[in-house]
């Protein structure tokens, strides 16, 4: 006998019961022999909620119609890893941050916010990178208490086109942080290893933070106020670990002494070295 559509039923029910729900709901199955007039009664009584007799009935139905060989306690495992599963997939779930105006259509998080959230959940790295970079004292503050906690930060920022970046009319980002010269590792992309068309350089343009392995904002927002507040950006936030992890070796390999574009700015030396001379 096919078991395909109890499966469905199964996945559909976990991905939309509480966690409480369903070791309830497992308890009951456990105890049952098969899908009689009880079990719908019993699922409710186990854990009172609103609207909960609908997928009761539910799945009393397809246990009794589709797998009816199914022993209760095969259910009540079956149900718990689907549960299981969703968590799993919930807590990696990609979500949308946005500046500017916002709209109904998805539920989203603003860029402002989420930059602050995934700085504090850092415990051990943080990687930065921006193209421009201006005001942010509320992600400054953030940065100071994350050096303090003992996280080594290591800032790519693009350089002024005195410097030999791309930031016009700019003192370049990394002045913006002068504040972590003492507490981060500050990195620059020299000119004589940018790729050059005609007059124009290569930009270190890239806009992401990265914290440990696990979470990474990555997002169209420069770090400057008007960017995360008010112009319309829009970015998303990664809670898988390898994704995350694949990022992070990139840009470990920009900075690499040995083949890596990417140089430490010497005037932004931070007393506590050890650890922080590769992001």
């Amino acid at each position: 006998m096919s078991h395909q559509r109890f499966a469905e039923v199964i996945a559909d029910i976990a991905a939309g019961l509480p966690p409480d729900h369903i070791t309830a709901w497992a308890g009951v199955l456990r105890q049952a022999v098969a899908s009689d007039s009880t079990v719908v009664t019993a699922l409710i009584d186990a854990r009172a909620g609103f609207s909960i007799a609908a997928p009761a009935e539910r799945l009393a139905s397809a246990w009794r119609h589709e797998a009816p060989d199914l022993p209760g306690s095969a259910v009540a495992l079956a149900l718990r890893s689907a549960a299981v599963l969703h968590q799993r997939t919930d807590a990696q779930r990609t979500e949308l941050a946005v500046s500017g105006p916002t709209s109904a259509s998805v539920p989203v998080r603003l860029t402002s916010s989420v930059v602050v959230e995934v700085i504090r959940a850092a415990r051990a790295r943080l990687l930065v990178a921006s193209f421009a970079a201006y005001g942010v004292a509320e992600v400054i503050a953030a940065l100071r208490s994350a050096a303090e906690r003992g996280v080594r930060i290591n800032l790519m920022l693009e350089s002024s086109a005195e410097d030999g970046g791309a930031l016009r009319g700019s003192p370049g980002a990394a002045a913006t942080f002068a504040a972590l010269r003492q507490q981060a590792v500050f990195w620059h992309w020299p000119a004589a290893r940018r790729p050059a068309t005609g007059r124009s350089r290569a930009a270190l343009h890239a806009k992401f933070i990265a914290a440990d392995d696990t979470v990474a904002l990555i997002s169209s927002a420069n770090l400057t106020d008007r960017a995360l507040t008010h112009n319309v950006e829009v970015g998303v936030v990664l809670r898988d670990p390898e994704l995350v992890r694949r990022l992070v070796a990139h840009f470990r390999a920009l900075c690499d002494p040995q083949v890596g574009p990417l140089e430490r700015l010497p005037d932004h030396a931070p007393t506590r070295c050890s650890g922080m001379d590769r992001p």
